[in-house]
């Protein structure tokens, strides 16, 4: 039935028809709900099961333990200031819903998840609304079709924000994201920046106390509680990782402070074993930025310094703090802005890794360094690849010659 009545109303948003300059709202519903109709007539052509609209939607799946940490791990540390401190629980709308949806304001399941979901949910609309009306414009203007690569970007950005960001700045950084992070640029697979990181800079830039210090991660008001990486970057050297407050397991797990959903490697681990699986993640990129942060971490950790903290940090906690494997996973394996060669893969995978280390080490002033290495390796992928491929020539030129 439903494919009967999309076939009816097909005719007006075609070329000619009353409603023609709709048609890319009319083939986005079209190519959600069902596959393509169109098939290639004539060759050479290259056949694959993997499209965009597929490869999209599994990085959405993949997504799922983020978004169930998202829920459950902001509700979670929320719930268990208020049992702790007795801090104040959420004023206006957000109060008046949580007691409407019979939820306490003490650790257990669904308390969490719905705690969480006050928050979550209204940042990710607000990304879906805002975001998704400037993609929709400029696929009205280009008369192109709505692609599918929003559907990431919209599930990326809220993912990475902290749960006390206001509304309003959460539309204003999908919408940089979009326009000056890819449409401007040619749109979905032309933009050499990851949108949702582009969106995140630029709110983090813009307006730094709501992206940075220690009243944005718990989502009670007048609670001041740090990161760990933010506790590590301001303790006296000798203290060591005990000021964390955080046992490896739980970072591991992601039960601590920071953005709504990248605090858990398990959740991302589950993720990245569905991308490699399928194909759509590139192992190459995980692993070389793993093992480049790792190199670096133990380098700095091994010289070690009286001064500044970071050093001390062993290099296996960085693998469980901030946003780095969600950034191994999700972000640093975008297969628009990075690297395309395989052996540009590792190298650009390892570059991101040693940055990140870099700039939380050396720099504690920037004790979060994952979002500006994947941007600064996004900018420099295309050179990456320029010699790896002339490499390639040059080799190739020299066995002919021989």
């Amino acid at each position: 039935m439903l494919r009967r009545i999309l076939d009816g109303i097909r005719p007006a948003f075609e070329t000619g028809g009353r409603l023609e300059t709709l048609y890319p709202l009319y083939e986005a519903l079209d190519t959600f709900l069902y596959t393509p109709a169109e098939r290639t007539e004539t060759g050479p052509h290259i056949r694959d099961a993997l499209d965009l609209k597929r490869m999209m939607s599994l990085v959405v799946v993949a997504l799922i333990p983020c978004f169930f940490m998202a829920l459950w791990n902001t509700g979670y540390q929320a719930n268990l200031t208020l049992q702790a401190s007795g801090g104040v629980a959420p004023a206006g709308w957000r109060g008046e819903l949580l007691a409407a949806l019979g939820a306490g304001y003490s650790p257990g399941f669904w308390n969490n998840l719905i705690h969480g979901a006050v928050y979550f949910v209204p940042v990710y609309l607000v990304t879906v609304v805002a975001g998704g009306a400037w993609e929709v414009l400029f696929s009205l203007v280009r008369r192109h079709d709505v692609n599918e690569g929003f559907l990431v970007t919209s599930a990326l950005y809220p993912l990475i924000l902290p749960p006390t960001i206001p509304l309003w700045q959460v539309a204003l950084g999908i919408s940089f994201g979009v326009v000056i992070g890819k449409e401007i640029f040619g749109g979905t697979g032309k933009n050499f920046l990851n949108p949702a990181l582009t969106a995140r800079a630029f709110v983090f830039f813009a307006y730094p106390a709501q992206l940075t210090g220690d009243r944005i991660w718990i989502a009670v008001d007048g609670v001041s509680q740090a990161t760990p990486l933010g506790a590590m970057a301001v303790a006296e050297p000798a203290q060591g990782v005990a000021v964390m407050g955080y046992t490896w397991w739980q970072a591991f797990l992601g039960t601590i402070p920071g953005s709504m959903g990248e605090t858990s490697t398990l959740a991302c681990l589950l993720g990245a074993g569905l991308l490699i699986m399928t194909g759509v993640g590139s192992w190459r990129i995980m692993s070389g930025m793993t093992l480049g942060a790792l190199g670096l971490a133990t380098l700095l950790y091994v010289v070690g310094s009286p001064t500044n903290p970071m050093f001390q940090l062993p290099p296996w906690w960085h693998l469980v703090l901030g946003g780095f494997a969600f950034g191994v996973v999700f972000m640093a394996t975008d297969p628009v802005s990075a690297a395309m060669t395989e052996t540009g893969k590792w190298i650009f995978g390892g570059l991101i890794g040693v940055l990140t280390v870099l700039i939380r080490v050396i720099n504690p002033g920037f004790p979060e360094g994952v979002m500006l290495a994947i941007l600064f390796g996004n900018v420099f992928a295309p050179t990456i690849d320029y010699f790896v491929v002339q490499a390639h020539i040059k080799r190739r030129l020299a066995r002919y010659a021989a």
